[in-house]
């Protein structure tokens, strides 16, 4: 069947709709914190919490289509069914329905909604094993569909099931995946070369021992069907790039560049990079927690991509300004439904890619000389070393840290910097890179554990006073400079605060001095510090700060600090503000784009 992307969206979602389900919507594809990762990688990850058992305020039975964006495969991106960005199609049972009506679901939707033929659908299920048995209920259920039963295959654990490695006291469970002919018109395919994977249902009825599982009394299903993927398999496509969710950006490629996408090789691979990479910036940057390009965390990932898809913009002559007219297309066309808050935010997104791109432009000439300093040196030491001894072997290696340096710094992706060293007759030192990105990489983890506990290094008293003093600081921003400033990140030990703040130009000095006199105004009003829960909802409707679409729950820590600071919070915190003493800001700088920085003490 031919089907839009639109399309597949409405239909997913009133399919299970109607079976009695709740769309709780996408929430933030940045990581909350609480799994470990940057950003959330699978539809599951945001409702782990009531996979786990917690109550979710909309019901048992709940569906949705949520973004992910994955970057571990990122060099991947550029054949024909990668990205960075993508959506999961997910519904869930938690403690509801089971495997009987999930897999009559599973197969309506399959074959009455999306058209496909049953006597070609394959399923595998888990084989069983000395610790869980084999999953003959699943098995039957299918076959007594109408699958043939020479397409239901048992395998092993490591295909079909699912737990949380590492953990104990955790749901787990079989899972059952569907497959289907990549060319239905194919005869008599062959399982699993010819077939492509569209979902699986994952039925989470055991708990984890420390050896072994137990049956659940309360059981899940947890469902996940790749919508890119699903989009372009119902269309008989062979390349996702071709459904209707980038044809209107490549159309724009093409005539911007006068090339082709047809005409393959690098040019369709470059095409492919832009407009994938523009895709993840524009839902990154349009994000509500409206992630910006850095050099640390989430942040350095999403400056990667923009980079790497600017770097492509000049492979293919095309000038950056192409992933402006790229991003409109997303923003204005293809998810202006679906994720409304891009339109919104649209001059915001767009003004964030343009500055990345003008910014790396200027950096690829100073870039360019740093490289040509790296040869110029390795050049030299060649030429020294020849004179004082004939049998030398020129080096032809640049060195991995000089790689790392040209890639931190100026922004080199490591295969610019290979490509540049090719046309010289020279290598990168890949081994050394690695180590230098691991070793950055590593600080950057110690920095995002700080801001997962609040920014706080410790909960010593005086870090407690620096984090309520964050909340002052925050509140005393929003007053002075805009109700539109934001914390970003923050950092606190025993000796200082370090605040990060979305602002688009430098404090002036009078400012600076505004929001430190209305801090400690606040200070020596002694204002209680008072703690609260309360449901997400009134948190809302009394003008609590905070992210609130960041994760799903319906009970939040609310502090309030008088009538002048309200925010969602986990603490610590001092009782009244008089026990901070006096605040004073020591440093005002910028700490990347569109983000301040402000350093500050209590004296």
């Amino acid at each position: 069947m031919k089907i839009t992307g639109k399309e597949l969206r409405q239909k997913w979602l009133e399919f299970y709709k109607s079976k009695g389900h709740t769309d709780i919507g996408a929430v933030s594809l940045i990581g909350d914190g609480t799994t470990g990762v940057m950003f959330n990688v699978a539809g599951m990850q945001p409702l782990m919490p009531y996979l786990l058992g917690q109550p979710h305020p909309a019901g048992k039975r709940l569906c949705n289509v949520q973004g992910c964006v994955r970057t571990v495969d990122i060099d991947s991106v550029g054949d024909a069914t990668h990205f960075t960005f993508f959506e999961m199609m997910g519904n869930w049972s938690l403690g509801d329905y089971f495997k009987k009506e999930k897999t009559a679901w599973t197969f309506e939707l399959l074959t009455k909604v999306f058209g496909l033929d049953k006597d070609k659908l394959c399923t595998t299920v888990f084989e069983g094993n000395d610790s869980a048995p084999r999953d003959e209920e699943t098995a039957a259920l299918v076959i007594g569909l109408g699958i043939r039963p020479e397409h239901v295959f048992y395998l092993p654990k490591e295909d079909n099931w699912w737990e949380l490695e590492g953990t104990v006291g955790t749901p787990c469970g079989p899972d059952n995946e569907w497959f289907y002919p990549l060319d239905a018109d194919k005869p008599d395919p062959v399982f699993p070369d010819d077939y492509v994977e569209i979902g699986n249902d994952v039925y989470m009825q055991y708990r984890k021992l420390e050896n072994g599982y137990t049956p659940l009394d309360h059981k899940n299903v947890d469902t996940g069907f790749g919508f890119d993927r699903m989009l372009f398999f119902l269309n008989g496509f062979h390349d996702a790039y071709l459904t209707d969710l980038f044809t209107g950006a490549l159309g724009k490629l093409e005539e911007l560049s006068g090339k082709k996408y047809s005409d393959g090789g690098e040019t369709q691979k470059g095409m492919r990079i832009i407009v994938d990479h523009t895709r993840t910036a524009v839902m990154l940057i349009g994000d509500v927690q409206s992630l910006l390009p850095s050099n640390v965390g989430a942040g350095y990932i999403l400056r990667r991509i923009m980079r790497r898809a600017i770097r492509w913009c000049r492979k293919l002559d095309l000038s950056s300004d192409a992933m402006l007219d790229v991003a409109k297309i997303f923003i204005e066309e293809v998810y202006s439904e679906a994720y409304p808050l891009l339109l919104e935010k649209e001059e915001y997104i767009l003004g964030e890619i343009k500055k990345e791109a003008d910014k790396f432009e200027a950096t690829l000439a100073t870039g360019m000389k740093e490289f040509e300093k790296c040869v110029a040196g390795l050049e030299r030491k060649n030429e020294f070393m020849k004179k004082s001894d004939p049998a030398y072997v020129p080096e032809t290696v640049i060195g991995g840290k000089a790689a790392f340096r040209l890639y931190d710094t100026y922004g080199f992706p490591l295969e610019l910097t290979e490509e540049l060293a090719a046309e010289r007759g020279l290598t990168v030192d890949q081994d050394g890179f690695e180590t230098a990105f691991k070793e950055h990489q590593e600080k950057s983890r110690v920095i995002a554990k700080g801001e997962a506990k609040g920014g706080l290094e410790s909960h010593s008293e005086q870090a407690t006073r620096y984090h309520t003093a964050t909340h002052l600081l925050n509140a005393a921003l929003k007053a002075v400079l805009s109700p539109d400033c934001n914390q970003k990140g923050s950092n606190i030990n025993d000796e200082r605060m370090r605040f990060d703040f979305n602002f688009d130009r430098p404090m002036t000095a009078e400012e600076i001095k505004a929001v430190e006199d209305l801090v400690n105004e606040k200070i020596r009003e002694d204002l209680p510090v008072v703690y609260r829960e309360m449901s997400l909802e009134e948190a809302r409707k009394e003008h609590f700060v905070g992210v609130f679409d960041s994760k799903y729950g319906d009970v939040v820590k609310t502090y309030s600090i008088g009538e002048f600071s309200k925010e969602m919070c986990g603490g610590p915190h001092v009782s009244h503000t008089g026990e901070l003493g006096h605040f004073k800001i020591v440093k005002e700088q910028s700490s990347s784009a569109g983000v301040r920085r402000i350093k500050a003490i209590l004296e």
